[in-house]
């Protein structure tokens, strides 16, 4: 069985959609400031990376069909991470706490050294790019961190849901971010 693709790969021909490197700068709801605009639909980038992480959690290996591709293998990657930064008798609070820190912390971006993927990412080709792209990012990691814990505390604000935290110990692709 092979592992779900990005719904959004249609898209990349759009010209609203900007590309950097060979990582596209999709459209997603939000609240926090940042170079992303809201889309058409209701249904974006972030919902889909949610929807598929642990679906996708399970393989190993991973075939890009295209630059959306991209961007949903770092959000799963994200996701894990952020799982990961989780513990079971962590109240909602405090996970909103650990993952704001996680999502604002310093990282690293396609191309440069201590990014672990850059293999099948390209960099950016100037500092204005990088610097769009590190905004960029910082805000879809705020985003996901953000819709990421409403749905695991949705049941109960005391605890994660364990059908979460289950998938920290697997490795998307065998790697993390």
């Amino acid at each position: 069985m092979p592992a779900y693709h990005s719904t959004f790969l249609a898209e990349e021909q759009s010209s609203a959609n900007r590309t950097i490197g060979n990582l596209i700068l999709l459209p997603f709801h939000t609240k926090f400031r940042g170079p992303s605009f809201p889309p058409d639909q209701e249904y974006d980038i972030i919902e889909e990376i949610l929807d598929l992480f642990r679906a996708n959690s399970f393989f190993r290996n991973f075939e890009i069909k295209g630059n959306a591709d991209r961007l949903l293998i770092y959000g799963i990657l994200y996701v894990n991470q952020c799982l990961s930064k989780l513990n079971p008798i962590m109240n909602s609070k405090e996970a909103v706490r650990v993952l704001n820190n996680l999502s604002l912390d310093n990282f690293s971006l396609p191309g440069e050294i201590g990014f672990p993927l850059n293999t099948i990412y390209t960099g950016p080709s100037n500092k204005n790019e990088s610097d769009l792209l590190r905004s960029y990012l910082q805000q879809f990691r705020q985003e996901l961190a953000d819709r990421l814990i409403k749905r695991i505390y949705e049941n109960d604000i005391d605890g994660p849901s364990k059908y979460w935290l289950a998938f920290t110990k697997r490795r998307f692709m065998n790697t993390s971010l």
